[in-house]
């Protein structure tokens, strides 16, 4: 029975794990594990308290909720010629939804800029910077490359930086709308499962 039990909680954990969507977490007690392609897991390593303040819904963005805990990851799955991601839409122009300045060159884009934010890991903590470089998007049929100008906080956020945003998933390519309409999308969607990998 105890066995039972336990298999019904990792069914759930499961299943709720694969939920996580960009601005959308779950609220748990108990860390998860993220499974990933290539060998390899990234767990959750901690959760950030909500806190609510002037956010831009602008795209679709998910705004933090006071009381709310957000997952923060410190890594992100292994990166191959493949690398399954979810594609989100942001602006990083001024007073866009993407919040301040681009981490890596500290200026704003236009929206019609082929520029991407990766989740944190794939930015900088797994032993590639990725600042500056060029990436290969593919999607929808199509593929584009895109220059990496910021990171998709996985770690930190609900505050002005991050425009009062959960902190990203750690499998996240938040991209312009240009790269949205080169990949042949609706950025209404919100959302659209992609791979990609260095240039």
């Amino acid at each position: 029975m105890a066995n039972m039990k336990l298999l019904a909680v990792l069914a759930l954990v499961q299943l709720l794990s694969r939920l996580h969507v960009h601005g959308v977490s779950a609220s748990m007690d108990m860390p998860t594990a993220t499974a990933t392609s290539g060998g390899g897991s990234c767990h959750v390593s901690g959760y950030l308290p909500g806190q609510s303040g002037n956010c831009n819904p602008e795209h679709g963005s998910t705004c933090c909720v006071n009381g709310h805990r957000y997952p923060q990851y410190k890594c992100s799955p292994p990166v191959s010629a493949e690398t399954p991601a979810i594609l989100t839409i942001n602006s990083f122009a001024e007073g866009g939804d993407g919040g301040g300045k681009s981490f890596c060159d500290n200026r704003y884009h236009k929206d019609s800029e082929l520029v991407v934010a990766l989740s944190t890991g794939w930015l900088r903590l797994d032993g590639t910077n990725r600042c500056n470089k060029m990436i290969r998007i593919n999607g929808n049929g199509q593929s584009v490359t895109a220059k990496v100008v910021d990171e998709c906080d996985s770690v930190y956020g609900c505050d002005k930086e991050h425009n009062f945003e959960p902190p990203c998933p750690n499998n996240d390519v938040d991209a312009s709308p240009a790269v949205w309409k080169a990949l042949g999308l609706n950025g209404n969607i919100g959302e659209f499962k992609v791979t990609w990998s260095d240039v």
